[in-house]
């Protein structure tokens, strides 16, 4: 395909990751970038057709806001790909938006801040099959007020090297978080984080950690020697994927300009 005859498009793109073992492309597993590059491919009458993500989520995570961008054919305008993405891709993957963004445009690269909620059921009717597949069914009560102090610690540059499976060491292990704190909704509590960027696994550590300090398995006063890096400390096992969501990934306006008016969310300019 011709690079001087395509159309660089962003996309906001929600999946139920229960069925898929993670947002990158695997040749023999099902991912959601597997199953975008299929169905753009076959729009674009067989051309091969390569979608960049924002960042990987793992097995069993879901995501409302994960971005990608992918560059189409001119023909394809944003609203004609996200009528007929909405129409062929399976039930389990829904385009939000679609965007016309600058040919250098990169989700990833480009990223300022990404961020995560995570759901954890302290009611016994999270455990219900409609439930489950979208949360930890914990069914258990937690002492929120700790919840919240031990939230309260993650605000600032710290090092998540112990809340995380594996090391980056190119980049190292320390990350800037905005804002972290935990919310009540219908079937128990919400935790929401905001970050320039994670470790692998670091959201569900941090939310098995806290949920043990919820629970009184662990003391509050552990999380600053866990955020210092020191060795030595040991995080609570990981929180379950089913909980975890990834919520919204954020540009500065000059790095994903629009050419025009985003399509989708039914929302009016």
């Amino acid at each position: 395909m011709d690079p001087s005859d395509t159309t660089r498009l962003k996309l906001t793109v929600h999946y139920d990751g229960s069925a898929f073992h993670g947002w990158q492309y695997q040749p023999d597993q099902r991912t959601v970038q597997g199953e975008l590059e299929a169905t753009l491919s076959r729009l674009a009458n067989g051309a091969r057709i390569t979608v960049v993500g924002s960042g990987r989520t793992d097995t069993g995570v879901h995501a409302t806001g994960q971005v990608a961008s992918v560059d189409m054919p001119s023909r394809w305008d944003a609203a004609t790909l996200r009528k007929s993405l909405n129409a062929t891709l399976p039930r389990d993957v829904w385009i939000e938006a679609t965007e016309p963004v600058a040919p250098g445009f990169h989700p990833r690269f480009d990223a300022t801040a990404r961020s995560y909620r995570y759901d954890v059921g302290t009611s016994s009717l999270s455990g219900s099959p409609f439930h489950r597949r979208w949360c930890w069914p914990l069914g258990e009560e937690l002492d929120r007020s700790l919840l919240d102090q031990a939230a309260a610690r993650l605000p600032g540059t710290h090092s998540f090297r112990s809340f995380s499976k594996s090391g980056q060491p190119k980049r190292g292990y320390v990350c800037s978080v905005e804002s972290a704190a935990w919310s009540d909704w219908a079937l128990g509590v919400r935790f929401r984080i905001t970050a320039n960027r994670y470790l692998h696994h670091m959201v569900r550590y941090l939310v098995g950690t806290m949920v043990d300090i919820g629970r009184g398995k662990r003391p509050l006063e552990g999380v600053e020697r866990l955020l210092s890096g020191a060795p030595g400390p040991v995080t609570s096992p990981p929180a379950p994927p089913e909980g975890l969501f990834l919520e919204l990934v954020e540009y500065s306006p000059s790095s994903s300009a629009a050419a025009s008016p985003t399509i989708g969310s039914d929302t009016p300019a």
